[in-house]
């Protein structure tokens, strides 16, 4: 094996061990979003779960349903958009912006 391969090979197993230790570490990561001012806030994890689900009473009304349904998918998403983005940003970094097909 030619010693230009032989680098290429042990910075490719680095880069895995990188990826790997940046997965674990996302996976304890939560990032937090909002809706309807703060009536609704959901607070997700690395793996994409919700850990909690905030609902202010005012929020809640009877006649209304479909509103709060609207927010609570508005908040969760917003959050799960963030967590993701989180880890697209860590991994960039990582791979030195090269896009790896299946990776995030």
């Amino acid at each position: 094996m030619s010693k230009g391969l032989a680098g290429i090979m042990k910075q490719a197993q680095m880069m895995q061990q990188k990826m790997a230790k940046l997965q674990e570490e996302a996976a304890n990561r939560t990032a937090e979003a909002t809706a309807g001012g703060g009536a609704v806030t959901a607070v997700v994890s690395g793996k994409n779960q919700i850990v909690s689900l905030a609902i202010k009473p005012e929020a809640v009304d009877p006649e209304d349903v479909e509103m709060l349904q609207d927010l609570v998918v508005t908040a969760v998403n917003e959050a799960l958009k963030k967590v993701q983005s989180q880890f697209a940003e860590e991994m960039s970094k990582v791979t030195g912006g090269l896009n790896i097909p299946g990776l995030f």
